[in-house]
């Protein structure tokens, strides 16, 4: 059986394509997304606490180097074999570069549900992966797209404000800092909320995301059949990659999976 909260994807899904009156208020969801990524950054934080190591910095840096040679490499792939626009290319590619907060989600689930060991440091690959991704996916818009650069000047400091300032970005990075000064014990009062209500969180957000899918497919974008190709082989092949560098790096079985993920 899956985890239960892949069932409430599921249950989206066929909601959507019974054409079902159900919906999630978007203030609703936008809640549910900042939660999520409150959540996910004070339980890595919190598991942090007191198990920061320089050894972690050869993992980080591979984490990073991954994030930015990801859309690097699925851009090419995007613009001149599916055909997409510099635009839609660009941004593509940052998303796979980057991780789904819901895909890492599901991983951080099931790990726990399997009881996998895991390392202290997991929640960083979000952080690790989203900034590079974010920055490369807009270097590439912004140095590609012809009709963007002749009425932009690239800034540096303005990339990295509008990077840095994302609101995942800040919510990641600020539930882990927090997670990880005051720990399990200290910030209980307020992290054992968050996070013994995770699963709920996840589980309505999962809903949301299988009622968007069934919009998107209904009907289905046959001329688009070599992007639905590419959304199918794509994670696979970057999953399989997770794996080779997560066992490479000798990692706990469960940061395989996030790896992979």
């Amino acid at each position: 059986m899956p985890d239960i909260v892949v069932m409430f994807f599921i249950l989206g899904l066929v909601a959507g394509i019974l054409r079902s009156d159900l919906a999630i208020p978007k203030a609703t969801y936008d809640t549910l997304s900042l939660l999520l990524m409150l959540t996910i950054g004070l339980k890595g934080g919190m598991v942090l606490h007191g198990n920061l190591s320089w050894q972690l910095l050869p993992e980080m840096a591979s984490v990073m180097l991954l994030g930015g040679l990801i859309p690097l490499t699925l851009y090419p792939i995007l613009k001149y074999v599916v055909r997409l626009s510099v635009a839609n290319s660009a941004s593509i590619a940052a998303h796979y570069g980057s991780v789904s907060a819901g895909t890492f989600a599901v991983a951080l689930a099931y790990a726990e549900s399997a009881k996998l060991e895991v390392g202290a440091e997991v929640t960083l690959y979000l952080v690790m992966l989203e900034l590079p991704a974010i920055i490369v996916g807009l270097l590439l818009y912004r140095k590609l797209d012809k009709a963007h650069s002749e009425n932009t000047n690239l800034s540096l400091k303005a990339l990295w404000h509008e990077t840095l300032t994302n609101k995942s970005v800040i919510l990641l990075v600020g539930g882990v800092i927090i997670g990880m000064m005051y720990g399990t014990q200290q910030g209980s009062q307020v992290t054992s909320l968050l996070t013994n209500s995770f699963k709920v969180v996840l589980a309505l957000f999962l809903l949301e995301m299988g009622l968007v899918a069934a919009q998107t497919l209904r009907p289905f974008p046959w001329q688009q059949w070599k992007l639905a190709a590419f959304a199918i082989i794509t994670p696979l092949f970057l999953g399989t990659i997770g794996v080779i560098v997560g066992t490479w790096l000798n990692l706990e079985l469960g940061s395989v999976v996030y790896w992979a993920a």
